[in-house]
């Protein structure tokens, strides 16, 4: 983290946070708050053109890229370890597991190495599935890809304009945005004030322009991750009406609860997961209702995967729900796999409404945006202007 940002944030007093983080969670404390690691092995795996109809055996290694916290394997506490076993199961060993912390860091990853299976977001699998990167996935070949609901499974984020699957969703979330009372409220609440929490990503444009289709509806605002030049420029405006330093662009769980907490933003974006921490601490908020823009990451299969049958085991593993209970309570995401909403993560699973199709139904997902307006047709602006704006804004 820059010097400014760190200035931005104004990571101060953590104590008291920490207490609420820690006191408070689906099951144990944030993925975000974990170590940063990279487990690798300079022995090459025996290279396989492609899975067996029914997997076949594991070539031995694998080679894995994800986010952090969305893959532990013990080195944060004992309790969290979900790769020892799938060794142990398979008899593939993950010879590299690279985490990062956001997907323009995960696109350079990809530039400069070779994974098996890439735990992709949005705005990242788009251009992965575009430039051939990735290839597409035998889906009968994944045991618990009939538990995902439909709405997940026939995201745009992972599937060619033929309708190829290519990314099995894995874990996902919500943007919504919260207020003390007596803030700004309204649909564009968040941008009102500088005393305000943002998510720092690019996508976050489409939450701006989703406020736009409420308050200006000249603009003809349909798809917010789909905007024409003159509807970028409108959103990337709404977002530095009250911009400044005061500002909080936030990346981990720890920053907006610090935020919201402390009284440092008094309209905050943030995940179910984190509404309910504050409604669990008897904290007053409100809620802004409307519609709500999400994501989910998917697993996919590298082009180049040299341990293919191990890749496919290893969605296997990861779509499990018992897998994926373990990684959204850590996390504090919701499951793609409904079954895993039960025990500890029941309460978690009804604050996204995962398994309330009509609400999933009304979830606007992330895809990349195209200058082809997503395969629609029509003049839109593509995710590498996104960026650029976006990083001009929170510089």
């Amino acid at each position: 983290m820059s010097g400014d940002r760190f200035r931005r944030t104004r990571l101060g007093a953590l104590a008291g946070v920490l207490a609420l983080a820690v006191c408070l969670p689906v099951a144990t404390a944030p993925g975000a708050l974990a170590r940063r690691a990279a487990v690798q092995d300079t022995r090459s795996p025996t290279p396989s053109p492609k899975p067996s109809a029914s997997i076949g055996k594991g070539e031995g290694t694998l080679q894995v890229l994800t986010y952090q916290g969305h893959v532990e394997y013990g080195g944060a506490t004992a309790s969290a370890d979900w790769l020892s076993p799938f060794e142990k199961l398979t008899g593939c060993r993950v010879s590299r597991l690279d985490r990062v912390h956001s997907g323009e860091e995960m696109a350079e990853k990809v530039r400069s190495a070779s994974y098996d299976v890439i735990s992709a977001s949005p705005d990242l699998a788009g251009r992965l599935i575009a430039d051939g990167a990735v290839r597409p996935l035998d889906t009968t070949l994944l045991r618990s890809y009939k538990d995902i609901p439909r709405r997940l499974r026939e995201l745009p984020a992972t599937r060619d304009a033929s309708g190829k699957v290519y990314g099995v969703p894995y874990l996902w979330g919500t943007n919504q945005v919260i207020r003390e009372p007596g803030a700004p409220d309204g649909p564009d609440a968040v941008y009102r004030t500088e005393q305000s929490a943002v998510r720092d990503t690019p996508l976050s444009i489409a939450d701006a322009a989703l406020a736009l289709r409420r308050t200006r509806p000249e603009l003809g605002v349909k798809d917010p991750f789909q905007l024409t030049p003159a509807q970028l420029d409108a959103a990337v405006g709404l977002l530095a009406e009250h911009n400044g330093p005061r500002r909080v662009y936030w990346t981990s769980t720890l920053e907006v609860i610090q935020a919201f907490s402390t009284g440092e933003a008094h309209v905050a974006q943030v995940l179910p997961y984190h509404l309910d921490l504050f409604e669990r601490a008897g904290r007053t908020v409100e809620r802004e209702k409307g519609p709500v823009t999400g994501w989910a990451d998917a697993w996919m299969v590298g082009t180049g995967a040299t341990s293919p049958n191990c890749a496919y085991k290893w969605l296997n593993w990861v779509g499990s729900a018992d897998t994926q209970h373990s990684a959204a309570a850590w996390t504090g995401l919701a499951p793609a796999n409904a079954k895993a909403c039960d025990g500890e993560v029941r309460r978690l699973c009804d604050a996204y409404h995962a398994r309330d199709d009509h609400e999933l139904g009304r979830v606007l997902f992330a895809t990349r945006p195209t200058k082809d307006c997503g395969g629609l047709g029509g003049e839109c602006t593509d995710y590498t202007e996104w960026e650029k704006r976006w990083k001009d804004l929170v510089k």
